[in-house]
C-alpha cells in the first residue's frame, strides 16, 4: 500500500512537470524493468485502445493528449515510441509515462522508437556547435586528413546534414533524418502500451537532447543511464486484437512474419542495420518493393511489400509513427498503412496539428485532432530546437 501511495505521489508530481528524486527514478526503472521483461516483442493489446505517435519530449502537449483522449486508467493507451528528444521536457515526459506503466501495466503499452537509443553520439551540446559546408562537403563520402580518427559519411540528404561523424574514442555522431527518443512505462502498466521507436536509442538521445537534459536537470548522467537501460526492455511492436500491427517505423526485408519478430533479442542498443533497426527506422513510399532510405537506416517499402506482409500475418493494417504529418495522420496504400503523429507544433515551430487514433471494441476508427497547448499553460525556453524532419 505504501509503495502504491509513493507511486501515486510521484505521478502527481510528474503531472505538474516537477522532477522526482534520482533515487526514485532508479527505483521506478527497476520496477518497470520487472514488468517490461515479461512483455513480448509483439505485445498483444486488446481493444478498445487509443493509439498515439511521437511525443518527443513535448510534455505540455502530452497533457493536451490526455485531456482530449482521457486519463489513465480510464483510457487504454498504446504509445508507438519516440518519447524523448527535441522537446524541452523529455525527462518529465518519459518518467510520467513510465510511472503510469508501472502503476497500471495493463492499461498502457509503450513500444520502442528509434530515439529510444543510447549509442550513436555523445555530442552533449548540439546547440553550441555549428557545422557549415565547405568545398569538401560534396555529394560523395569524404575522409580527410585523419581517416582512422574521423569518418564523414554522406547520405542523399547530406547536402545540409552529416550522417556519420565518427571520432572513435571521444565523439560518435550519426545523423540520418531524425528519430530517437525514450519511452515511458510505469504507473499503469495495463492501461498504457509503449513500443520502441528509433529515438529510444542511447546514441540518438545523446545528439538530440535527452542526454544533455538529464545532465542539466540532475547534475549527472545517472538518470540518463537508468532510462536508457529501460529502452532495451521496451517491446518492438504490438498487435491489437490480432488485426492491427503497430510499430514505430515500418517493415524489414528480413521479416516476413510476426514470429520472426518474436525471435529477435531486443535487449540491446538499436543496431545500425538488420531487422530490429528496420522496424524502428523504415518508412512507406509510393513505390513497389524496397528502396534505399534517405534516413541512412531502415528501408523505404512499397504497397506490394505491405500487401504480402498483411496477408502472411492475417492483419488488416499497419499502424506506425516516425514521420511528421501536418494533418496529424495520413493513410497510405488504400488504407493498409496509417501514420499517426502526436506532437503538435513539432519543435514548437512546425505549425502542425496532432492526432490520436481511438479504436472501439469492434476496431472502428475515430481520429481525434488536437493542437499544441496554449502558450500561457507552458514554460518554453526562448531558444527553440531545430526541427530535423529526417531523424
Amino acid at each position: 500500500m505504501a509503495e502504491t501511495s509513493d507511486l501515486d505521489r510521484q505521478i502527481e508530481q510528474l503531472r505538474r512537470c516537477e522532477l522526482i528524486k534520482e533515487a526514485e527514478v532508479k527505483a521506478l526503472c527497476a520496477k518497470a524493468r520487472e514488468i517490461l521483461v515479461e512483455e513480448s516483442n509483439v505485445q498483444r493489446v486488446d481493444s478498445p485502445v487509443t493509439v498515439c505517435g511521437d511525443i518527443h519530449g513535448q510534455f505540455y502537449d502530452l497533457k493536451e493528449l490526455f485531456k482530449v483522449g482521457g486519463d489513465v486508467p480510464d483510457t487504454n493507451y498504446l504509445f508507438m515510441g519516440d518519447f524523448v528528444d527535441r522537446g524541452f521536457y523529455s525527462v518529465e515526459t518519459f518518467l510520467l509515462l513510465l510511472a503510469l506503466k508501472v502503476r497500471y501495466p495493463d492499461r498502457i503499452t509503450l513500444i520502442r522508437g528509434n530515439h529510444e537509443s543510447r549509442q550513436i553520439t555523445q555530442v552533449r551540446y548540439p546547440d553550441r556547435i555549428t557545422l557549415i559546408r565547405g568545398n569538401h562537403e560534396s555529394r560523395q563520402i569524404t575522409q580527410v586528413r585523419y581517416p582512422d580518427r574521423i569518418t564523414l559519411i554522406r547520405g542523399n540528404h547530406e547536402s545540409r546534414q552529416i550522417t556519420q561523424v565518427r571520432y572513435p574514442d571521444r565523439i560518435t555522431l550519426i545523423r540520418g533524418n531524425h528519430e530517437s527518443r525514450q519511452i515511458t512505462q510505469v504507473r499503469y502498466p495495463d492501461r498504457i502500451t509503449l513500443i520502441r521507436g528509433n529515438h529510444e536509442s542511447r546514441q540518438i538521445t545523446q545528439v538530440y537532447g535527452f542526454y544533455d537534459e538529464c545532465l542539466r536537470k540532475y547534475g549527472s548522467i545517472a538518470v540518463w543511464r537508468y532510462c536508457t537501460e529501460i529502452f532495451d526492455y521496451l517491446s518492438l511492436s504490438a498487435i491489437i486484437d490480432g488485426k492491427i500491427f503497430c510499430v514505430h517505423g515500418g517493415l524489414s526485408p528480413s521479416i516476413q512474419t510476426l514470429d520472426q519478430i518474436r525471435t529477435i533479442d531486443r535487449k540491446q542498443e538499436v543496431p545500425h542495420d538488420g531487422p530490429m533497426c528496420d522496424l524502428l527506422w523504415s518508412d512507406p513510399e509510393d513505390t513497389t518493393g524496397w528502396g534505399v532510405s534517405p534516413r541512412g537506416a531502415g528501408y523505404l517499402f512499397g504497397s506490394d511489400v505491405v500487401a504480402q506482409f498483411n496477408a502472411a500475418n492475417e492483419v488488416d493494417m499497419i499502424c506506425r509513427a516516425h514521420q511528421l504529418v501536418m494533418e496529424g495522420y495520413k493513410w497510405h496504400f488504400n488504407e493498409t498503412v496509417l501514420t499517426v503523429w502526436s506532437a503538435p507544433n513539432y519543435c514548437y515551430r512546425c505549425g502542425n496539428v496532432a492526432a490520436i487514433l481511438e479504436l472501439d471494441e469492434h476496431l472502428q476508427k475515430d481520429f481525434t485532432i488536437f493542437e499544441a497547448a496554449p502558450q500561457e499553460s507552458r514554460g518554453i525556453p526562448s531558444k527553440k530546437p531545430v526541427a530535423d524532419y529526417f531523424l
